[in-house]
């Protein structure tokens, strides 16, 4: 792993959701421990909310975000595990264009150190949706440490290097948004 300190970072534009049919503003320490990490990476924080585990609210929500040409990163925390409640996978999956395996892969792995094999339980995951990074992460804010220490922080930098998801990113047309407002427009004129 390597880092370019010579070069300035190129901030992004995240939007974080917590995903929680119990949790308050007050009571959101693991987005609140994300919006302090994005913030003091020197990324900039454009969105974040708190819905309840339902697919359909998720999925719209998110959906939006991707179709954003402003937002080039979605960060979730909650909804991952295997309560009956859990949704967060089944609500994200079928909007990815590709997935990013690695992700909870490498989520797993860093985990099993600090919670042995309950890491199995896990269901964290990343893709990738019109050229937004979607991760999707425990609802604790110890995972959400894990997550962002161990692989979003040096993954989200413009300058770590071989490679990260920045220039990525950084490459999303702004069509597909233009073209969706169009139609709501449309729709809305009816």
């Amino acid at each position: 792993m390597s880092s370019d300190s010579t070069n300035a970072l190129t901030p992004l534009n995240i939007a974080i959701l917590t995903v929680s049919d119990t949790r308050s503003a007050e009571q959101d320490t693991s987005g609140q421990f994300l919006e302090n990490s994005v913030l003091e990476a020197g990324h900039r924080l454009v969105a974040r909310r708190i819905l309840p585990d339902d697919t359909y609210l998720m999925r719209a929500l998110v959906a939006q975000w991707i179709a954003d040409p402003e937002i080039h990163v979605v960060m979730i925390t909650g909804g991952t595990g295997f309560h009956e409640r859990d949704s967060t996978p089944e609500a994200i999956a079928p909007l990815l264009d590709k997935t990013i395996d690695g992700f909870g892969e490498e989520f797993r792995r860093i985990s099993a150190g600090e919670i042995g094999t309950s890491t199995i339980q896990s269901r964290a995951f990343g893709g990738l949706a019109n050229h937004t990074v979607i991760f999707c992460l425990p609802g604790s804010t110890g995972a959400c440490r894990t997550g962002w220490d161990g692989i979003l922080k040096s993954q989200l930098d413009s300058r770590h290097g071989p490679c990260n998801f920045s220039a990525l990113v950084l490459r999303k047309p702004d069509r597909a948004f233009r073209r969706l407002n169009e139609v709501i427009g449309t729709v809305a004129e009816r």
